[in-house]
């Protein structure tokens, strides 16, 4: 309707025949306006899905449903932004006059193209969205894939970002993702390997780890974070020079290895406290001194 507008007051100004800088004229205000359009509309959207997000933040009491619906959002921010401005350019290059037809077909032979030349970043992108689809990873996880671990600052349909306990930073492309270890999943344990003499009573070792366990239940930083009291699965292994014993506390996610840190801590002091001998290994050494034999040269 704006456009037959125009028409017509280029008409009534100037007859039949328009110039051809007043059609050019025509097309450029058009084109401002489609873009001025896409503009508003990828604002509207963009403010319409963090409006959304926020919502459902906020009535989820769960943070790995919160953590799930920022990555959701992030994604579908993306990919909505991308839709709007290509619909924009090629809106814009059909009002320049372009036709649109022939570039969808070339689009369409030169996509088969760099398909079979760039599987490998196809095969990114499709992993990335049954990554999302089957929320193995979002945003704030701690994982384990293609070899690294870290913290997971950011999840793309192409790449997932992970920052390592040393601050390096790696990005792991989706398609060499085969299998995801993650960390931060409702709960964790806690698994402990201890080494006791053999001359320690056993039933004294475990009466003292449970102790230690619920001691730490107590605790005003650690007791929330301890889920179930511990878990002795009993002797291990007879080793060279222990008896191993291996247990596990369940603890909220990610609270696994400070929770079994202070552990150790505590157990080493209660063991000092009863005697109990941590041994390590220890090697014996015995050496022969040989007498030298006093030369026939040599005065007594």
């Amino acid at each position: 309707m704006f456009q037959d507008t125009l028409n017509e007051i280029l008409k009534a100004s100037f007859g039949h025949t328009v110039p051809v800088w007043a059609t050019a004229l025509l097309s450029m205000i058009n084109v401002l306006i489609i873009l001025g359009l896409a503009w508003l509309v990828r604002g509207l959207v963009m403010r319409s899905i963090r409006m959304l997000q926020g919502r459902l933040t906020n009535s989820s009491h769960d943070d790995e449903e919160k953590k799930r619906v920022e990555t959701l959002g992030r994604v579908f921010r993306y990919v909505t932004s991308v839709t709007i401005v290509v619909v924009a350019i090629m809106l814009a290059l059909s009002e320049m006059g372009v036709s649109i037809a022939p570039l969808l077909a070339t689009a369409g032979v030169a996509g088969i193209a760099i398909g079979f030349g760039a599987q490998s970043v196809v095969k990114d992108y499709f992993t990335g969205i049954v990554m999302l689809l089957e929320n193995q990873i979002r945003q704030g996880d701690i994982v384990e894939v293609a070899g690294k671990a870290g913290f997971v600052e950011e999840v793309t349909l192409r790449y997932v970002r992970l920052r390592d306990y040393q601050g390096s930073v790696h990005f792991v492309p989706n398609g060499v993702i085969t299998t995801v270890t993650n960390l931060s999943r409702n709960f964790a344990f806690s698994v402990i390997d201890i080494g006791v003499s053999y001359r320690a009573d056993l039933d004294q070792v475990f009466e003292i780890m449970r102790d230690v366990c619920g001691a730490l239940r107590h605790d005003p930083v650690f007791g929330e974070r301890i889920l179930d009291d511990i878990d002795i699965a009993g002797v291990e292994q007879w080793a060279e020079s222990a008896v191993m014993i291996k247990a596990r506390i369940k603890v909220v996610a990610l609270w696994h290895g400070p929770v079994r840190r202070e552990f150790l801590r505590q157990l080493k002091i209660a063991f000092d406290n009863n005697k109990i001998e941590i041994p390590f290994p220890q090697r014996v050494v015995h050496t022969t001194l040989k007498k030298q034999e006093a030369s026939s040269n040599d005065k007594p």
